[in-house]
């Protein structure tokens, strides 16, 4: 016979808890993570596709976009550049202009930069520094990453120097420059009327070659670009290209402004 303390169901203590009762926390608990795991997975499922998360290979990076759209904009400049040709071969059939008038119009074409211009030319070509450059001279400090790039400034400052020496048309990289062209930087990129170039840049100007070249070197951007050219390695490179024929600017003519709102 079993006394009150060896029974399981009896004594001062009370009844002692089922093994149902005992467990049924865990099991909730259980069931939870699983619930959790599952509402996890179908999460990343409908987010990746069937893609790899870890990695950006199936998205549009910002510098493919901007190739895109320079791609773009020189198949619709060369769109451009043939359907005016077919508009001012139409219009010269028959346009009620006298002779003196055409002959006005055509000088007036090749001052903006619209007609091919043939001449003798010099060629100026800008690149970036080796990665790896230190400085040559004494006395001057390490390079920092922006003294082994070209900036914009570097580019405006070849271009005023070409027009200042007397320059009858610049073309940069492929593309003629016109009143309205303007020469930007955007991080180590030119972006030149729509389209994207990288460095070694060209720059190449119609005009009397050593006028032109007088002008780069009298130019105080110029002489404190050479600075670094000397100390850090940045490209710098000025020839004599002999004859030269520079394309007519083939982009629109419009002009864009801000306009005050009412």
């Amino acid at each position: 016979m079993s006394n009150s303390a060896d029974s399981p169901g009896t004594g001062a203590m009370g009844p002692a808890p089922s093994r149902r009762a005992r467990f049924r926390p865990v099991r909730i608990l259980t069931a939870g993570v699983f619930a959790l795991a599952g509402l996890l997975f179908v999460t990343s499922f409908n987010t990746a596709k069937g893609t790899d998360l870890r990695t950006d290979t199936s998205l549009l990076k910002l510098s493919d976009l901007i190739q895109e759209r320079s791609r773009k904009n020189q198949g619709l400049d060369e769109s451009n550049a043939t359907l005016r040709h077919s508009v001012e071969s139409l219009a010269e059939g028959d346009d009620g202009s006298t002779r003196a008038q055409d002959e006005k119009l055509g000088g007036l074409e090749k001052s903006a930069g619209t007609e091919r211009l043939t001449g003798k030319a010099v060629t100026v070509t800008l690149d970036d520094a080796p990665p790896n450059a230190t400085a040559k001279l004494p006395g001057y400090p390490a390079p920092q990453p922006d003294y082994l790039v070209i900036h914009q400034q570097d580019l405006q400052a070849v271009v005023n120097a070409l027009w200042h020496g007397g320059a009858q048309g610049i073309k940069v990289m492929d593309q003629r420059l016109i009143s309205t062209s303007a020469v930007r930087c955007v991080g180590n990129t030119l972006i030149l009327q729509g389209r994207v170039y990288s460095p070694p840049y060209k720059i190449t100007a119609v005009g009397d070659p050593d006028r032109l070249k007088q002008a780069l070197a009298a130019s105080k951007a110029i002489q404190n670009y050479m600075v670094y050219v000397n100390v850090y390695g940045l490209g710098w490179d000025v020839a004599d290209d002999g004859d030269v024929t520079l394309p007519g600017y083939t982009g629109t003519v419009d002009l864009h402004y801000a306009t005050p709102v009412q």
